[in-house]
């Protein structure tokens, strides 16, 4: 047996091959790839040669390494190049993914310098928040190696272009920065290694992009042409920022920024311009085709509930309808605004009488006259006649009105909910501040108890922070109202949001599964069809592994493409976090702007808010502004696990874990911090139908939209929750108008704004700083939320029977 078996086997391997080449093959080898060790040279090869799971083709040791018996920089091979090495990792360039099949890797000795501030959450990437390093210029002696062997290698496999000689941050810039900003990149260009740009095409881009910016979706689209796997999301997410960062940490090392610049959209396309003209030209049309729309599409800005051009340029038939306008104000309060394009006489009439005006309003000068002797709380009227010559026109403008300090007047009135606050912080309540709008003035301004009053082991602190009128909240789901929601009014009025309009028409690749019949306005009115909420920060969520998400860009793919639907379209109103997570990556995608950055630039900033933000503490604020949340970070007490969750009292980072692990602290639907004070201001913005003072945000035929209720499930409108007679009384009180509406928030807020009654209600707490106690087996309560204060109607009923009682008095 044993015989015929071994002459079966001597038969098989002698068995002749016959040779017949085939001019269809090609090589393995597609790309090089540069790192840095991090490590020194005897921990480099514990690394590539001992301890398995990583390694490299060739590693070059530098000089003077104490570490290195041999001393000095030379070649030493880990890895055939025929066979496959373990040093790229998840990867992409070029259209490849998984760059160990197509590469050579060589490792490099160079180790920067790196601190972790253990106080924030953990980062995935090397270059995260959470880490700062220094990066030591790199050995001549181990370079001059480098470029020898490099030269070698791509002569060894030709099918190595110069745009394929790249470092681990090119193919990994989510999670790699190496071989760092040190690296000399342009010195192995000038030795005939790698790509680099020519300095006049730069120079001659550079100009064009300084003068009209390209827009992030086209500069995205660039890397992705060069070869970067940036995916195109018009939006500067945090991967597009950080495969920015790695483009200028090898073309740009003197301005490595991370922000999309005109240098860096300069750079890539004097790339694109000389390694892969056809791309470059179909891009730079698109360019030009942007910049003749962004053109069209611009608009003047309106200022003012008034900001109009007399006489009218295109009067009616009907005499009387003409130059005449109505305005909000206030009993002694408001003003009027003219300026001429040459020397001009006019009537103006407020309520009907003549205002007593400069005889004459010379060309470039602006006139500002009072209106405090003509006005009326309410509507007040305007009229323009008798404009001369009939050339001449006026530009005339009137103010909505604004917050005036009115709280000494009103001191006695709140006493009942002064009584029963202070009763609730005796008794262990944590802290609140309570503000109350009433006519164009704040009647109510008051802070009780503690920002912070107890540690993380649920014990009382021996010195409590007290609370202050000017402390910052985290608003929790009021984040919904006052950025998502007002971000989209705003892109109502300016015309570039439909919400009547499918989803897909601003996220194309939101389809399948019955996506295409939802509509922008199905998830303001929760009518999606979305469950309550998918927990992505935690591997172990209803939905398993596959959405499990701690990165802002892989949250954004799965809340697009992925998300289940728990109903059908329309069935029911379910709250749901999913709608405005989408809402908010729907105002990113239209603006081409971060939804912070676009809240704090066209709606914050504009009103003069400066402490109404996201990630404030990434933008110089310090946690002792802050009114703390929970105790224990994410963990209930220490029942709760999930990785990186936080461990510490959180103050000044948002509580929300979706907004903070899954979104890096900025969603639509959790995230935005702001004071009393603060959002005084935008309830009074919103109470004058859209504006405030010479700031004009959307009219107020966008806000009766959105505050309406829904045909159906009424208790909702666009986003905002309403009164609905009395059906949302938990919130809302039982005295509220039907015409209420407002939000609450998870960590202890709520808003109530009452048109009918002109009033405003801004009720702040931090009711979630507090022990937990299980009142049912498996279901956990924070003992401020069993508080009346922490439950927000008791408070806002006493508050309108203060008001409505000193109403009837007067």
């Amino acid at each position: 047996m044993w015989l015929l078996c071994a002459l079966l086997l001597t038969s098989c391997s002698s068995r002749r091959i016959v040779e017949m080449p085939s001019a269809n093959y090609g090589d393995r080898v597609k790309s090089l790839v540069l790192h840095f060790t991090a490590i020194d040279y005897a921990k480099s090869v514990d690394a590539l040669v001992v301890e398995g799971g990583l390694s490299a083709h060739y590693l070059i040791p530098e000089s003077n390494d104490p570490s290195d018996p041999g001393g000095k920089p030379r070649i030493i091979r880990l890895v055939d190049e025929n066979k496959r090495a373990w040093h790229a990792g998840k990867s992409y360039w070029q259209g490849r993914h998984g760059l160990n099949d197509h590469s050579i890797g060589i490792e490099i000795v160079n180790v920067p310098e790196c601190e972790r501030d253990g106080g924030m959450a953990p980062s995935l990437a090397e270059h995260g928040s959470n880490r700062l390093c220094i990066f030591p210029d790199y050995d001549p002696a181990q370079i001059e190696v480098v470029i020898a062997l490099v030269k070698d290698i791509i002569a060894r496999h030709p099918d190595i272009e110069p745009t394929a000689v790249v470092g681990h941050a090119d193919i990994a810039f989510d999670r790699k920065n190496d071989p760092g900003p040190r690296f000399p990149w342009f010195e192995l260009y000038q030795a005939g290694v790698g790509a680099w740009y020519d300095n006049e095409t730069l120079a001659s881009y550079w100009k064009t992009f300084n003068e009209h910016p390209a827009s992030i979706g086209l500069l995205q689209s660039a890397l992705h042409a060069y070869g970067y796997g940036v995916i195109e999301t018009g939006i500067a997410d945090t991967s597009t920022l950080n495969a920015i960062s790695a483009f200028q940490m090898h073309f740009l090392p003197w301005h490595v920024t991370g922000e999309a610049d005109s240098r860096t959209a300069a750079a890539v396309f004097a790339l694109l311009d000389k390694y892969f003209p056809e791309q470059n030209q179909a891009l730079l049309a698109r360019y030009a085709k942007e910049q003749l729309n962004q053109t069209a599409d611009s608009y003047p800005q309106q200022q003012g509930q008034i900001d109009v051009i007399a006489p009218e340029l295109a009067p009616s038939e009907r005499v009387f309808v003409n130059d005449r306008y109505g305005f909000k104000s206030y009993a002694g309060r408001g003003e009027l605004i003219i300026e001429a394009d040459q020397p001009t006489s006019a009537k103006i009439s407020v309520n009907g009488e003549l205002l007593s005006l400069d005889e004459t309003f010379d060309a470039d000068s602006t006139y500002r006259y009072s209106l405090a002797r003509r006005t009326r709380t309410g509507i007040n009227t305007l009229a323009i006649a008798d404009v001369s010559p009939p050339s001449a026109q006026l530009h005339i403008q009137v103010p909505y009105p604004v917050l005036r300090d009115n709280t000494q007047a009103y001191k006695s009135q709140f006493s009942a909910v002064d009584a029963l606050i202070n009763q609730d912080i005796e008794q262990g309540f944590p802290g609140a501040v309570l503000v109350v709008v009433k006519n164009g003035k704040v009647i109510k301004r008051t802070a009780y108890g503690y920002q912070k009053r107890f540690d993380e082991n649920e014990q009382p602190l021996s010195h409590p922070q007290p609370m202050r009128t000017d402390t910052l909240f985290d608003l929790a789901s009021n984040t919904k109202m006052f950025a998502t929601t007002l971000a989209l009014m705003h892109l109502v009025d300016s015309g570039k949001l439909d919400v009547t309009q499918p989803i897909q028409h601003y996220l194309p690749e939101y389809r399948g599964a019955g996506r295409e019949a939802r509509r922008v306005s199905d998830l303001l009115s929760h009518k999606s069809g979305y469950a309550p909420s998918i927990n992505f920060y935690d591997p172990e969520n209803p939905l398993g592994e596959r959405f499990y998400s701690q990165s802002k860009q892989h949250t954004s793919e799965l809340l697009i493409t992925q998300a289940p639907f728990d109903s059908g379209n329309g069935l029911n109103a379910t709250y749901s976090d999913t709608n405005f997570m989408l809402l908010g990556l729907i105002v990113e995608r239209i603006t081409g702007m971060p939804l912070d950055r676009y809240c704090e630039e066209w709606l914050y900033q504009p009103l003069g808010l400066s402490k109404t933000l996201f990630n404030p503490l990434l933008k110089g604020h310090h946690k002792d502004e802050f009114a703390a949340t929970e105790l224990r970070g994410n963990t209930r007490g220490g029942r709760i696990h999930f990785p990186h969750i936080r461990e510490y009292t959180l103050q000044g980072e948002v509580h929300d874990e979706k907004a903070f692990y899954a979104m890096e602290g900025v969603a639509g639907h959790a995230g935005l911090f702001s004071t009393a004070n603060d959002l005084a201001v935008l309830a009074q913005m919103l109470l004058n139908g859209g504006g405030y003072g010479e700031t004009h945000l959307f009219s107020s035929d966008v806000m009766n939209a959105f505050v309406k209720p829904d045909n159906r499930f009424w208790s909702y409108g666009l986003g905002w929750r309403r009164a609905a007679n009395g059906v949302n009384r938990w919130h809302f009180g039982p005295y509220a108008s039907d015409q209420a509406f407002g939000h609450t928030g998870w960590t202890g807020t709520a808003t109530v704004i009452d048109p009918a009654l002109d009033l405003a209600v801004i009720l702040l707490t931090n009711a979630r700083h507090s022990p937990i106690v299980e009142e049912v087996e498996d279901e956990l309560q924070f003992t401020g939320k069993q508080f009346e204060t922490g439950r927000y109607g008791s408070i806002v009923s006493l508050v309108y029977e203060a008001v409505l009682t000193n109403q009837t008095k007067n």
